[in-house]
């Protein structure tokens, strides 16, 4: 069970302090408090207090929390970046003097009547990375948590707590129960690009959260549904979690455990569910990850020529259905989840449904976009699905949401944070890749990471590409996206169900053919940051009006 909280559902002035209470909820034991937005009023003015956690054995810590926009000059003076500019802050005293503040109130109290506890304070900084040698005469590195020490979180603090006040003895469970009664006694009133990145990463997360659960609860008592959504709405997510719970299973409502099967098409987007998979609790991972040759080799079909068509069309559906109507119970599937399902010849799905334990009322849930179709073969199971829609994109910031808006299949309402304007650089097909790699230096000049960054391109592949796929293999080369010091450089054929924050779209080559469906799946990898860079005539061609001027492509 998580930490008690109060209030249970706090509302916060900013996303960074929602951040850490949502981490900080969701690790701490259930015999920890974690207070939020303490106020208390003495003889000596108000106090705020952003966080508190009652942590037994270790000490009641209070935490000062900064958002993206705080920092630090060389005179160790620290500032908060804001509209007006900056403002001088010092979160080192707010949490020390809440500390103090909160302890007093407390002690001070008759109901309290025992041995003083140990009290300590912390400042965290959820969406900023500090240096390794960071450290100020009243806050030392081990005092401070930074956006990098956010997984161990629970684990700074307590550690932090036992180096604070040691003259004190450690709270007991008692003790944290006596603090949350006496303080519930009274009512309490309650900049750089890869920072705002990270806090719109947050905020899209945050609300996919609520999205996620608001469909999962709609599809419980569903068996065959098809999720349709524009570039943008979370659809991975959803798909990734709802095959997450559908293995797990619910006691307390009494759903079984499932023997689940999560698909798409693309082996990047593969390894991309994989590695999500990996990190959840072992009871909720899916039986199989893949894609749905993956799934026909671990059947024992072979494997075939990218280029052979007839193999991908006809032979490997036609033997994975034989396969699967072989397979002993033990290994069939009691739901199926397919992911960018639009990328699906209509001869894979018997082959799945085959795989079902019970073919006519087994699970199966399907996500896709017909926009993002680049394959002229989009083939619908042939079964009933009950149709859900997602309207709104959460992913993009809305000035690249609405850049791509008019290219979606229908209207999309853009509730991504603000970010920077979406760049146009014109350029024929014959310089674009030559002018693209310019951007790319160009967004690690403006502060993004390396592997924030991918290069796309909507026809032939970059020779960094080419010389990676060439050396490594293809899934070498799809591994290299994790890659913490490389820049990625991929097709908009292959990064279909991918993403990256700053996206360089280089349109290198002047074929129309399924060219809306390229330049909207090609502008919709960027979360952040685009840069598109081709030819002026041609968006207007195959975007229509409504894009180039999104672009600020004038009229010829």
């Amino acid at each position: 069970m998580p930490a008690r909280c109060y209030p249970e559902e706090p509302a916060f002035v900013t996303l960074s302090e929602e951040h850490v209470w949502r981490r900080l909820r969701d690790e701490l034991d259930d015999d920890a408090v974690l207070l939020a937005n303490v106020r208390l009023t003495n003889d000596e003015g108000d106090h705020e207090i952003d966080l508190a956690v009652l942590l037994p054995d270790a000490g009641v810590i209070v935490v000062e929390v900064k958002g993206s926009g705080v920092w630090v000059d060389q005179d160790g003076r620290w500032w908060l970046r804001k509209e007006g500019g900056n403002v001088p802050v010092d979160p080192v005293e707010q949490a020390m003097r809440g500390k103090y503040q909160l302890r007093s109130y407390v002690e001070d109290n008759p109901a309290w009547g025992r041995p003083k506890v140990r009290w300590a304070h912390a400042v965290v900084l959820p969406f900023t990375r500090l240096p390794s040698d960071f450290a100020l005469p009243d806050l030392p590195r081990w005092m401070v948590h930074d956006q990098d020490d956010m997984a161990h979180l629970v684990g700074r603090l307590r550690h932090s707590a036992t180096r604070q006040d040691t003259n004190r003895r450690e709270p007991s469970v008692d003790d944290v129960d006596k603090i949350l009664e006496i303080w519930r006694s009274r009512t309490p009133v309650s900049p750089s690009v890869i920072a705002g990145a990270d806090e719109r990463e947050a905020m899209a997360t945050d609300r996919l959260t609520h999205e996620q659960a608001t469909l999962l609860k709609v599809t419980r008592l569903l068996r065959r549904v098809e999720v349709r959504g524009g570039a943008g709405s979370g659809k991975t997510v959803l798909a990734l979690t709802q095959a997450k719970q559908l293995a797990r299973g619910s006691g307390t409502e009494g759903r079984p455990a499932q023997r689940v099967a999560l698909l798409c098409y693309s082996i990047g987007l593969a390894g991309l569910l994989e590695r999500q998979v990996a990190q959840a609790p072992r009871r909720s991972r899916p039986a199989f990850v893949g894609t749905f040759h993956g799934l026909g080799m671990t059947w024992g079909a072979p494997d075939g020529d990218r280029d052979d068509s007839p193999f991908w069309e006809t032979e490997l559906p036609a033997l994975m259905l034989d396969l699967a109507q072989q397979l002993p119970e033990k290994e069939k599937f009691d739901a199926i989840v397919v992911d960018e399902a639009q990328d699906f010849a209509e001869s894979w799905w018997a082959p799945l449904l085959a795989a079902l334990r019970d073919p006519d009322e087994g699970g199966l849930y399907i996500y896709s976009d017909e926009n993002q179709k680049l394959f002229p073969r989009f083939g619908r199971p042939p079964i009933e699905l009950v149709p859900l829609v997602l309207d709104h994109n959460l992913r993009n910031t809305k000035q690249i949401a609405e850049s791509f808006g008019p290219l979606a299949p229908s209207r999309m309402r853009p509730l991504g944070g603000e970010g920077p304007e979406v760049t146009f650089v014109p350029a024929s097909p014959a310089n674009a890749r030559d002018l693209a790699d310019d951007q790319v230096e160009a967004l690690l000049d403006e502060g993004w990471a390396p592997h924030h960054i991918a290069l796309i391109t909507t026809k032939s592949r970059h020779p960094v590409q080419r010389d990676l796929q060439e050396t490594r293999g293809d899934e070498g080369y799809w591994e290299s996206f994790w890659d913490e010091e490389d820049v990625f450089y991929g097709t908009v054929l292959g990064c279909k169900g991918m993403e990256r924050r700053g996206v360089v779209l280089c349109i290198n080559s002047a074929d129309t053919e399924r060219a809306r469906e390229r330049l909207y799946v090609g502008m919709s990898r960027a979360t952040d940051r685009l840069i598109v860079v081709g030819d002026p005539a041609w968006i207007r061609e195959v975007g229509g009006e409504q894009v180039a001027r999104h672009l600020g492509i004038g009229r010829p």
